[in-house]
């Protein structure tokens, strides 16, 4: 089983460039409240955790959980995620927060970490690990990596819920409709749909989720590869449908614990996870700034094709002391992927690929498309009824098309809005939108050295004191191989 596919990684890159900061003041809200759950989580297993430096946060999106190790914990450490991009707009969260002190910020595959064997004291993975197939594969990893003594931290990870029609996938609650969010709100909803809510906002970039997990296989995954270990089980209980039913699970229970509550109705789990017996030494790495640092940060990587060393010359530049790898400072940013996977999923400008937040985009624009708004990697043109665009495949045989839009819920008072795309005057998909907000059109195209698109969106509306008339906006157009 492949645990992650190079296109679900691709998908990972694209969605959290889009979500880090697309929309700034919810995106910091919801990573404060989620910064206020993880570090109780940490509070609550302190002494069991001991030492923090040098911590490894993977799966960090815009490193704000990582900002607050370093921050609110003293701790020094590395915040690794597949999307550069979305590390270096969490860089604006140290004005925002007034923060004194950062993590070294990686961009890195959690299935070939860039750290040397036994060098990270602490692992902290959120909401990561069920983007893999293969949910072992990264554990392995994490091990390789873990000091002896080390503590593995993985938190707000899905668990199967039992008690479910699995009749569809729901939207995330702003996108819901009015009586899904009744249901929602009474506790109901959850006994209805498939996987976790919200799941089909991340399904529709691509990205492929593991949600099969029940408390009962995290448990059998945790305890064949860490001898000590600490659970938080968090079961839903939104609305009188899932309060009664949690507490009667309790009340059956023999140990009265809510262990059969979250095999029936689910929830979240976090796992707190020691490898080996052995007692820490002292850390290497300073936990206060201005210390005498023993050992500099790079003293913890190693190459990612290689495996040897890696090195800082005078430019800041990470060298392999073996072969020819090399790494930069690219905004605050060093990309360690493996070569092969980062030429894939960070290629520079090309043909095939039309991403808003990039500025080489507008010379594969041709008519219909009003001036780019939209900030860090959620960067968007509206269109009014038509636009049209040119790509070119880097790449010989058919390809799939994709659109990736937002449709305003000013649209869907004209009516059910529809967008259709064609290539080189053929349609070839057309799609009548469900609720306002995402929306991802796919096709499969024929073979040819350049590909002619037109979306058309209706109805169009209009905005009192604006001379526009406005259907969707698109966000990006790319190709993908057959």
């Amino acid at each position: 089983m492949d645990p992650q596919s190079i296109a679900v990684k691709r998908a990972q890159v694209e969605f959290h460039n889009f979500a880090s900061l697309g929309e700034p003041e919810r995106a910091i809200a919801a990573y404060l409240e989620e910064n206020a759950r993880r570090g109780a989580v940490i509070r609550e297993h302190r002494e069991f955790i001991g030492e923090l430096s040098p911590f490894l946060e993977i799966g960090a999106n815009a490193g704000h959980t990582s900002y607050m190790l370093a921050n609110e914990f003293g701790a020094s450490g590395f915040a690794l995620d597949i999307s550069a991009d979305s590390l270096r707009h969490g860089i604006v969260l140290m004005d925002r927060w007034q923060l004194a002190r950062a993590p070294v910020r990686l961009a890195g595959d959690a299935l070939n970490l860039p750290f040397r064997d036994g060098s990270i004291r602490f692992v902290m993975a959120c909401q990561v690990l069920s983007q893999f197939m293969d949910i072992e594969r990264v554990f392995l990893e994490v091990k390789r990596v873990l000091a002896p003594g080390g503590v593995f931290l993985f938190a707000e990870e899905p668990m199967l819920r039992r008690l479910s029609l699995r009749l569809y996938r729901a939207p995330y609650v702003e996108r819901m409709k009015r009586w899904e969010r009744k249901l929602f709100d009474w506790g109901l909803l959850g006994y209805l749909v498939r996987d976790v809510i919200g799941a089909d906002q991340e399904e529709s970039f691509g990205i492929r989720q593991n949600h099969r997990m029940t408390l009962t296989g995290w448990n059998r995954l945790v305890t064949s590869h860490f001898p000590e270990h600490r659970y938080n089980v968090y079961v839903p209980e939104r609305g009188w449908g899932e309060r009664m039913m949690k507490r009667l699970a309790v009340r059956l229970d023999p140990y009265r614990s809510e262990w059969r509550a979250a095999h029936l109705l689910g929830g979240t789990l976090a796992a707190t996870c020691k490898v080996g017996p052995r007692p820490l030494a002292p850390s290497p790495w300073p936990l206060s700034p201005g210390l005498p640092n023993p050992q500099p940060w790079e003293a913890f990587l190693r190459c990612p094709d290689c495996h040897s060393p890696l090195a800082r010359d005078t430019a800041g530049t990470l060298l392999c002391e073996s072969c020819t790898y090399h790494a930069a400072d690219e905004g605050g940013v060093f990309n360690l992927l493996p070569s092969p996977l980062r030429a894939e999923l960070y290629p520079g400008d090309r043909p095939d690929l039309i991403d808003f937040s990039r500025p080489g985009h507008t010379g594969r624009l041709r008519d219909g498309w009003y001036e780019l708004e939209g900030v860090f990697g959620n960067k968007y043109r509206w269109i009014g009824a038509r636009a049209s665009a040119v790509l070119r495949p880097t790449g010989a045989g058919p390809h799939r098309l994709r659109v990736r839009g937002f449709a305003h819920p000013l649209q869907f008072q004209q009516g059910r809005p529809v967008v259709s795309v064609s290539a080189n005057g053929r349609g070839v998909a057309a799609q009548t939108l469900e609720r306002p907000g995402l929306f991802v059109i796919e096709a499969d195209l024929p073979e040819a050295p350049e590909y002619i698109v037109e979306i058309a969106a209706g109805p169009t509306w209009t905005v009192a004191d604006e001379d526009r008339t406005f259907s969707v906006n698109i966000s990006m157009i790319r190709l993908i191989p057959g």
